[in-house]
């Protein structure tokens, strides 16, 4: 499908207000202007109401294999844990491409363009490597056929827990030491890289998976030897077990830990960031690290409520993420960002409207180091500034405001009202792609 080079919104999310009556004209998947007020011209692709495509900014494609079908079995973040272990020793390539295409495909159905894909299933159930990248290709070749782009944030996965060594069940996620990982995963990056197919949608980002998988001296490895700029992820205090492992072994918290060894920086994205100190929440702030918030899923597990506007307040930027895909729903993550912190502060407008759909869009853009002016420095007070803007990629998804549900609804208010069924077409890097199209290859059911 050719690249569209122009269409006309009949209203548009721009510098954190709908503007009715857009012109969006684009050049190879960029937009190049934005004509307020104007006539649709001969030739436009005509759209309703639109806004910037959601990010979604962590994912686990393989979690989708739990879905409705673990609250039977009770317990806590650790019991379904094990259940994810056991989900995660059932993939081969195949499979894997097959699942995570019919899931990057209802995240695009859902409203998103893009997908930070936290991936640390690399290796052979016996922790033999398959040839080729086969796990991480099956994953890019899932997003080109869905339509989605994609950062695949390889993983670093070395240690069972503090001071343990991986168990049988985690040894497919290792690389022998952490020299091994950044080599395997400068082997990924030149390998995306050249392959024109995959390049114009597939990036790579890298990953830490927690302080409870690597040591402290692979946290300095990773620091001196990783790139600059390139995004680097971390699932950080998303359990108090964490920080109670992590101050017993170290004597300092998870953030503090990473602040230690250099970690702390721009680039660096916190996925849940739960259980916080006020000293971790200003480090994360002064560091003016992405915050990637999973609410459906902390809710789902049980995890808690993290302070949310306490690290916006600090400096941070703020981000949504589906994780373990209970639910693949932007507009409910960026609803739940707002409503869980009402429940917890008992007040209402937590956040404003504007700063919502930044974080549900330009925010998760930040967080992956996405190309495009809304990837580069809205952080702070620029979080207001939600919209489409010329220099962004041309990522975008049409709303319809006319049903039974957002019908009357300000428009600016759409993440309190609308849900993923509201959504009638997604444009990614100018490719349109109207709601219910099929990925390639399958079916619109469930996975087996």
């Amino acid at each position: 499908m050719s690249a569209l080079t122009s269409a006309h919104a009949t209203a548009a999310l721009m510098g954190g207000a709908f503007t009715a009556d857009v012109r969006i004209t684009a050049q190879d998947g960029m937009i190049t202007a934005l004509a307020v007020g104007a006539e649709a011209q001969p030739g436009d692709t005509r759209l309703g109401v639109v806004a910037p495509g959601f990010v979604n900014a962590h994912s686990h494609a393989f979690h989708r294999l739990l879905r409705g079908r673990t609250h039977g079995g009770g317990g806590d973040f650790w019991v379904w844990r094990e259940q994810m272990y056991r989900a995660a020793q059932s993939l081969t390539p195949e499979i894997y491409r097959a699942l995570a295409e019919q899931v990057f495909a209802e995240m695009r159905d859902a409203g998103c363009t893009a997908v930070g894909e936290f991936h640390y299933v690399h290796h052979r159930p016996d922790g033999t490597p398959y040839a080729g990248h086969a796990m991480e290709l099956a994953l890019a070749d899932a997003a080109v056929a869905a339509g989605i782009r994609l950062v695949l944030l390889d993983t670093c996965y070395l240690r069972g827990g503090v001071g343990l060594d991986l168990s049988e069940r985690q040894r497919r996620f290792g690389d022998a030491d952490v020299h091994a990982w950044l080599e395997r995963w400068h082997s990924l990056h030149d390998a995306i890289a050249g392959d024109p197919h995959r390049r114009g949608l597939v990036t790579v980002g890298a990953a830490v998976h927690s302080v409870r998988a690597v040591t402290p001296d692979d946290l300095a490895v990773v620091a001196r030897e990783l790139p600059a700029a390139v995004p680097l992820h971390v699932h950080l205090s998303e359990q108090t077990a964490e920080n109670d492992a992590c101050l017993r072994a170290y004597g300092v918290t998870p953030t503090g830990l990473l602040a230690e060894h250099g970690l702390l920086r721009p680039d660096l994205a916190a996925v849940h960031a739960t259980h916080l100190t006020d000293a971790d929440i200003a480090l994360l702030g002064e560091a003016g690290a992405s915050i990637v918030m999973c609410p459906t899923t902390e809710a789902d597990l049980g995890d808690g409520i993290g302070p949310a506007p306490e690290l916006r307040a600090a400096g941070a930027t703020l981000s949504i993420g589906s994780d373990q895909h209970a639910v693949i729903d932007p507009f409910e993550e960026v609803a739940r960002l707002e409503l869980d912190q009402r429940l917890r502060a008992q007040k209402r407008g937590i956040f404003t409207p504007a700063q919502l759909w930044h974080a549900g869009s330009s925010g998760g853009a930040r967080a992956l180091g996405l190309s495009g002016a809304r990837a580069l420095g809205l952080s702070g007070a620029r979080q207001d500034e939600a919209g489409l803007r010329v220099g962004d990629p041309f990522d975008v998804v049409e709303i319809d405001a006319e049903t039974t549900r957002t019908r009357g609804a300000d428009l600016l208010q759409l993440p309190l009202v609308a849900r993923a069924s509201d959504v009638t077409a997604t444009i990614v890097a100018g490719s349109l792609t109207r709601k219910g199209a099929a990925p390639s290859g399958l079916t619109r059911k469930g996975v087996a």
